[in-house]
């Protein structure tokens, strides 16, 4: 009996701790944003990186044993400078042979222009036949074109041996380097990379699906990694013709102002902000906002300002920010829309509309609150 009395009791207090029949649960608290035009859903963002106007790899005309080398990677160099040597040895033997080879030759041109003066004053005297001068004169100008072949294999035999020295063609940096000292290196194998002085740039990447979206001379921010919240003025300077193979995206270069490119340093991370010349006006919700739509497109929750219910709106999209994305159709200026949690949420819910800062949002509250 004991035990019976005890579950009575229980069950009795239970029962008093419950919802009051037919009473209706208290709203469910959303976070709303107007929808209106919004400066982040206007401009995308791309990462990027500080390289230089001109990189050219440089390397050697000739191959061989790579015995010396003058600079290293960040090293600043100036145009005529040494930055690496070959083992001139082959090359300076090629040069010795070939002036060998010439002096050969000259002589044989020598001996050729005597017999043909010789030829030419017994052929006045009538001594030789013609057609014996006509073979001196075959036999010297064989001779002469014998000489000046040589001449030129010794002209080419001592630019190969100029060619075992590296130079840099203009001033600049060595980005990077791809050859030590003892490597054997090929004829225009890469030995560094030279990042020229003659300007800055930010090498982004466009996506395929927006490539339309953007024209040469279009204007640019960067932002540098290192610099939050400073922005340098920058213009889109070139895009790629054709798209990367594997990435499916458009190389592209954005050039700073000539006072902003000496702010930067090679290799500075940044962030470039483009803005999409057809935003134009057009509406914004947060990414968060976005949930499926029934067509399988994209879709929003907009409460009622009359009976705080929510309805599933489909809206067709435009060109996404940082934060936000275009709104091209579905909404109305001024429609509330759900900024968070929307997979929480169904259709013809009554809800209790909040702003950012938890405050209550009446009904006719016209005001548009801020995306923070």
């Amino acid at each position: 009996m004991g035990r019976w009395l005890q579950a009575l009791a229980l069950a009795a207090l239970l029962s008093a701790c419950g919802p009051e029949p037919g009473r209706q649960p208290d709203p469910r608290p959303v976070l709303v944003e107007r929808a209106a035009a919004g400066e982040d859903a206007s401009v995308s963002a791309f990462p990027g990186e500080v390289r230089a106007r001109e990189e050219s790899p440089l390397a050697f005309r000739i191959g061989g044993n790579l015995v010396r080398r003058h600079v290293d990677a960040g090293d600043t160099v100036r145009q005529g400078q040494v930055l690496a040597e070959l083992d001139p040895g082959d090359q300076r033997l090629q040069a010795r042979a070939a002036q060998a080879q010439l002096a050969a030759a000259e002589a044989e041109l020598g001996r050729a222009r005597a017999d043909r003066a010789r030829y030419a004053t017994l052929a006045r005297d009538r001594l030789v036949s013609a057609s014996a001068m006509d073979a001196q004169d075959a036999a010297w100008k064989a001779a002469d074109e014998q000489a000046r072949a040589a001449r030129a294999q010794l002209e080419v035999a001592r630019n190969q041996a100029g060619y075992s020295q590296l130079r840099a063609p203009r001033d600049g940096v060595i980005a990077s380097r791809q050859a030590e000292a003892g490597q054997v290196v090929a004829a225009g194998q890469a030995v560094f990379t030279l990042a020229g002085d003659d300007g800055r740039e930010v090498a982004i990447a466009l996506p395929e699906s927006r490539i339309r979206d953007f024209a040469i001379g279009q204007a640019a921010e960067v932002e540098l990694w290192n610099a939050p919240g400073r922005r340098l003025s920058g213009t889109l300077r070139e895009i790629a013709a054709a798209a990367d193979p594997q990435a499916r995206t458009y190389a592209a270069r954005v050039a700073l102002r000539a006072g902003d490119a000496d702010r930067v340093e090679l290799g500075q991370s940044a962030r470039v902000y483009v803005r999409n010349a057809d935003a134009g006006d057009s509406l914004s919700v947060p990414v968060a906002a976005l949930q499926p739509g029934p067509d399988g497109g994209h879709a929003v929750w907009v409460v009622d300002p009359g009976t705080s219910t929510l309805r599933l709106v489909p809206v067709r999209l435009g060109a996404y920010g940082e934060r936000r994305v275009a709104v091209v159709a579905g909404l109305q200026p001024d429609d509330r829309v759900v900024a968070a949690g929307g997979h929480l949420l169904r259709a013809g819910e009554k809800v209790s509309p909040v702003d950012r800062d938890n405050r209550p949002v009446a009904p006719t509250d016209r005001t548009p609150e801020r995306a923070r």
